[in-house]
């Protein structure tokens, strides 16, 4: 069952939407194989710490994160990726590494990389490693609130700065 927080808030803001099954998977490109979606409309989301804050980059999962982009976009000065026990404890009806985009019920702000813009539909977990839910781009969107911005490259990761 999806997470019970992120369904309720769906459904008091009056978002469409869909859960999919899938056996357990737990890459992003894993997950859009077997729920057979594109890996250009599976978010993955990653957890960063910025200026010593968590906060969450959305992007392709068949993308990678470059710090450096996104370090700029954030207008910061510092910028890591986080740690499992980092974040750990931010997500307590999540599976570890299966946390929906969801910045604003976890206390984070939120980073969506632009080209994750040009979809109709997003598909993301939905807190375990064997559902997704997909809805519309515009009301991900319109729920969320997150800065967009290019941050995201298809080459091999970009973590240095």
């Amino acid at each position: 069952m999806p997470a019970q927080h992120l369904t309720e808030f769906l459904d008091r803001h009056n978002a469409k939407y869909v859960t999919i099954s899938h056996s357990p998977a737990y890459t992003a490109l894993e997950i859009a194989s077997l729920a057979h979606v594109k890996g250009q409309e599976l978010a993955k989301t990653v957890i960063v710490k910025i200026e010593g804050g968590m906060a969450m980059a959305v992007l392709p999962a068949s993308y990678h994160v470059d710090l450096a982009l996104l370090k700029a976009a954030a207008g910061a000065t510092r910028i890591a990726l986080a740690s499992e026990t980092d974040f750990r404890d931010h997500f307590p009806e999540c599976e570890l590494g299966a946390m929906p985009p969801f910045g604003p019920l976890y206390g984070m702000r939120v980073f969506v990389d632009e080209s994750l813009t040009h979809d109709k539909e997003i598909a993301f977990n939905a807190g375990t490693h064997h559902e997704l839910i997909r809805m519309a781009y515009a009301d991900f969107e319109r729920l969320v609130k997150p800065t967009i911005a290019t941050f995201s490259t298809s080459a091999e990761p970009a973590l240095r700065l």
